[in-house]
């Protein structure tokens, strides 16, 4: 018996392979949306913009426009890899007295005290300023070639006809069903009846969830432009209602809020250039586990890991995590000072275009369906921001106004010989730094190509402990360090007990491009514009 829905060795998916773009993402009807606009002579950042956009509306659990996120853009012959930043920040009217702690612990964080009504984690008081939509107009302006409202169109359409229903969109939906059912507008959009919507009973199209005024405000972003989202008739109707709820999000807050482009964080591994977000993301951890990766299987990389190899995985992870648990946060200086949790859910999305030009865009609620609160008016579903922050007064990362929060999110890109080679990330909270770690080491320490790689067997190692794909074998368990606790579990969809990446690559002697979606979720996909 198993508690899994389905054994591992059933997962299986084949690379996509292509002279033109390929896009991929966890859902294969966002892809389509970025190859679309790919076909239509649409660069890279075009279609992550309308491929983002997309999932949003159709993993409205992962991300959407009442979130944030991290984008890197790798131009084809630039000299610089550049980050665009849209993270979330916490609001100015923000107070730490509203979050009073209980003396216990809660099971949304990991070992944060418990607040008081898990209101640093649900409901409006977890709400930080949105980035999501304004980070796309960043990049949409530094280097899209499409016009805006075009590349939102699929997100329309797709807010128009509703979230189609099977089985995993109400298995999505009915595991924060008790939480959705504490707001209004979330328990009427989500939980029609009462109850998780169910899929159809018979064959035939499926039941579409219809998603409130999204579409509504989306046309309206399309037509006025990114900026309406924070200065507009959306960020006042955002405003009104969420403040009626008790939320500190202000008009001045939205005003004020801006994306960042920045040069990523290059990290030197073996003959490969890898960049990374800088700052307040899983950036610099990603180095330092590169850097001690480097150090010790440098002496025995056969060509598939072994024992040995997961044995240097988990020592690097388990010591670079540690560190980041003792000095990562946001201080107000920009240094990033302790990381939270593994309560989050994110997207990510990788591509390249048929000129070699790549993004890696991840985007976030934070929680599964974020704060639960959806404003009705707007048909906006909120972050909660708020729960990256340490509860406890006076440490470098607790709660105040205007910080940012610490992020899991490491959108990665390769180079090889200056020019874009690969393009990956993963969503999965904490989790998500070990699987880019170890795929990126499958494809340059192992000459693995994007399939190989994406059925190779991982293990966990982000802070509590290792866990090794029941796949894996005896032998490395044994080989693993005796101070660190070992557990296996199975690759699934629930409980999620690994990360879940998408990556591109590019051959720059043919000119051929691969892209490979995860392997265990039942939408993800790649899809090319020819």
């Amino acid at each position: 018996m198993t508690d899994s829905f389905r054994p591992a060795g059933s997962f299986v998916k084949k690379a996509v392979t292509s002279d033109g773009g390929i896009v991929v993402s966890q859902s294969l009807t966002a892809a389509r949306a970025g190859a679309a606009v790919l076909a239509e002579g649409g660069n890279a950042v075009d279609a992550a913009i309308a491929a983002g956009f997309a999932v949003g509306v159709l993993e409205p659990w992962m991300s959407g426009i009442g979130g944030g996120g991290y984008m890197l853009v790798a131009m084809a012959g630039a000299k610089e890899v550049q980050c665009v930043e849209f993270g979330m920040v916490a609001p100015q009217a923000l107070d730490p007295a509203d979050y009073p702690l209980t003396g216990g612990t809660t099971q949304a964080l990991f070992d944060w005290p418990a607040v008081k009504g898990d209101r640093n984690v649900k409901g409006p008081l977890s709400v930080a300023v949105p980035g999501y939509v304004e980070g796309m107009r960043a990049a949409h302006e530094a280097f899209a070639t499409r016009p805006w409202a075009r590349l939102l169109e699929p997100a329309i359409g797709l807010a128009q006809t509703g979230l189609p229903i099977d089985w995993y969109a109400m298995l999505s939906i009915g595991v924060a069903a008790r939480e959705l059912a504490e707001n209004a507008g979330a328990r009427r959009v989500y939980l029609p009846g009462g109850l998780p919507p169910a899929p159809a009973a018979a064959e035939g199209p499926p039941p579409r969830l219809g998603l409130g005024q999204l579409d509504v405000t989306l046309r309206r972003i399309a037509k006025a432009g990114a900026r309406e989202f924070y200065e507009g008739e959306t960020a006042r109707a955002l405003v009104a209602e969420l403040q009626k709820l008790g939320g500190k999000l202000s008009l001045a807050d939205l005003a004020g809020y801006r994306a960042r482009i920045l040069p990523a964080l290059p990290i030197a591994y073996r003959d490969i250039e890898v960049f990374a977000p800088p700052g307040l993301t899983a950036g610099p951890t990603l180095a330092r586990s590169l850097a001690l990766l480097s150090e010790d299987i440098e002496g025995f990389a056969p060509s598939a890991p072994g024992p040995e190899t997961y044995r240097a995985y988990a020592s690097a992870l388990d010591r670079a995590y540690r560190e980041r648990f003792q000095t990562m946060g946001d201080a107000g200086d920009g240094a990033a000072r302790r990381d939270p949790g593994n309560a989050s859910c994110t997207t990510h999305l990788s591509v390249v275009d048929r000129h070699g030009n790549m993004v890696a865009l991840t985007q976030t609620l934070l929680s599964r369906f974020g704060s639960k609160v959806l404003l009705e008016e707007t048909g906006v579903l909120l972050n909660n921001g708020i729960m990256w922050f340490d509860p406890t007064p006076g440490r470098p990362n607790s709660i105040a106004p205007g910080k940012r929060p610490l992020s899991n999110m490491v959108p990665t890109i390769l180079r090889k010989a200056g020019q874009p080679w690969a393009a990956l990330g993963a969503s999965g909270g904490r989790r998500i730094l070990p699987a880019v770690t170890q795929v990126l080491s499958f494809l340059v320490d192992f000459g693995m190509d994007l399939e190989a790689a994406f059925h190779c067997p991982r293990l966990d190692a982000s802070g509590a402990g290792v866990t090794l794909d029941e796949r894996l074998p005896a032998e490395v368990a044994a080989a693993i360090d005796r101070s660190l606790t070992v557990r296996r579990g199975a690759l699934d969809l629930h409980p999620v007990l690994f990360a879940s990446p998408n990556a591109v690559m590019r051959d720059p002697a043919k000119g051929r491009n691969r892209g490979m979606a995860d392997i265990a979720s039942p939408w993800s996909g790649a899809a090319s514009e020819a």
